[in-house]
């Protein structure tokens, strides 16, 4: 086992894996950018270590600062948590030829998987389902592209290959806007990604967001953690998860798990990983994998008592998983709120001073943030300052417990989504479960303020 590791990230992930890490008997080396001077994992540090201004290219993006940093303190291994540089083939690449372990798993995975198109390739190869659409990039001739589209059937989605986040994606739904929507992705694709391949895919109507938890080590084992449903999005981007998914049979799960396994083993996967996926009219279509931690891995761990980012520092160590698929069970019903700082309509950044901070507490509830009273919320990053997640031993009284949690929160000082979560909490369609990824911004659009 290591015996020191350097977190290459900031927030309540960078909290989380110092947490983890002390649970381990590991020394933490914490890096923060100036604006972080005062996060409380810093505050909390066995060692840190500032690696640069605000702006992230100067801080958390910054290579050589983050492997100088390690090799300074002696580290071991290196933590990239999820964002900044977590699923940076080149850095995972630098971080092993300088000597550390990186957490996470091996460059030519990321690369394989950060693609779209080759990822898309590979889970053909496996035998996990994808959306119908191009095998591969889009050639340059408008007849051919039309061709495809007509093949697939409109309304057709032209999506980056290098893409990420919800950007550099664009819905057509007539032949006469197909050629156009194609260039102004590739443009947008090369600006924001360095790379203008696009590829195409069939635009499923009214699909649900899920996706499946799995772990690896190096000896060729993997296992998934169940599944998760993320449907509830605006803009692409989560707002809330829960776990299990609503409504759907505990057998599908148990196919689409087993051939995401058999693909983690047939790719030489290593680490946490996300396979994810939309769900229409009982099918599974894989769109991408993440190759790290998930903003919302705590749900998984709420139902399967499986600690994600424990066992991923011990696979990367050498260590086998120290459990089996028979022995993983999902209990009960998890779901987790994404606290931002922001107006929780508008959806405009609320940086400033936390004058309050009461978090809640009872049966069943978690809390994963970092902040404190009279912390600053900096504007340089994303606007995501914790997590509020709950377990019941069903889904009525899991939602129960979020009620009251969400009641028992206080911030003062920036405005936050907690009133938005509240008024999800009670509303009939997401109580009945099994929402599509279109949901919330219908509700959005109904309840203008």
């Amino acid at each position: 086992m290591f015996k020191k590791i350097l977190v290459a990230n900031r927030g309540e992930i960078a909290l989380r894996i110092q947490r983890a890490c002390r649970e381990l008997g590991i020394k933490a080396v914490m890096v923060y950018s100036e604006a972080d001077r005062e996060a409380k994992y810093v505050k909390l540090a066995e060692e840190a270590v500032c690696i640069g201004p605000a702006p992230s290219a100067q801080s958390y993006l910054n290579m050589p600062a983050i492997i100088s940093a390690a090799e300074v303190t002696d580290a071991e291994a290196i933590h990239p948590g999820y964002g900044f540089l977590s699923e940076n083939a080149d850095f995972a690449e630098r971080v092993e030829k300088s000597g550390f372990q990186f957490i996470g798993p091996t460059p030519e995975s990321i690369r394989i998987m950060g693609d779209k198109v080759s990822a898309k390739q590979a889970m053909i190869r496996a035998g996990v389902p994808c959306v119908p659409g191009s095998e591969g990039e889009l050639p340059d001739d408008p007849v051919q592209i039309r061709r495809m589209a007509k093949a697939v059937g409109y309304p057709v989605i032209i999506k980056a290959a290098g893409g990420g986040g919800g950007r550099g994606m664009r819905v057509v739904h007539t032949e006469a806007a197909l050629v156009n929507a194609v260039a102004m992705t590739k443009a947008e694709a090369g600006a924001a990604f360095g790379n203008p391949a696009v590829y195409m895919e069939k635009f499923l109507q009214n699909p649900r967001h899920i996706e499946i938890q799995i772990l690896a080590d190096k000896h060729k084992n993997a296992v998934y953690l169940g599944e998760r449903d993320c449907s509830m999005q605006r803009r692409h981007q989560k707002v809330l998860e829960e776990s299990p998914a609503p409504g759907i049979n505990r057998k599908l799960i148990e196919r689409i798990g087993e051939r995401c396994v058999a693909a983690c083993k047939k790719i030489g996967y290593r680490g946490a990983g996300t396979f994810e996926f939309l769900y229409e009219d009982g099918e599974f279509y894989f769109i991408e994998m993440n190759t790290r931690v998930q903003v919302e891995h705590p749900v998984t761990e709420m139902v399967t008592g499986i600690d994600i980012v424990k066992t991923q520092i011990m696979v990367a160590a050498g260590e086998k998983l120290p459990f089996t698929q028979r022995q993983i069970e999902v209990r009960g019903h998890a779901i987790e709120c994404r606290v931002n700082a922001e107006d929780p309509y508008k959806f405009t950044p609320s940086p400033g001073r936390v004058t309050m901070w009461h978090a809640p507490g009872g049966p069943g509830v978690r809390v994963d943030s970092h902040i404190y009273t009279n912390y600053f919320v900096p504007p340089n990053y994303d606007s995501m300052v914790g997590k509020i997640i709950v377990h019941g031993d069903t889904r009525e009284q899991a939602m129960a417990r979020m009620r009251t949690a969400l009641a028992e929160t206080v911030v003062e000082g920036i405005n936050t989504n907690i009133p938005l979560h509240r008024e999800l909490m009670v509303d009939a369609k997401f109580m009945d479960g099994g929402t599509n990824i279109h949901y919330l911004e219908h509700w959005l659009e109904q309840h203008k303020r």
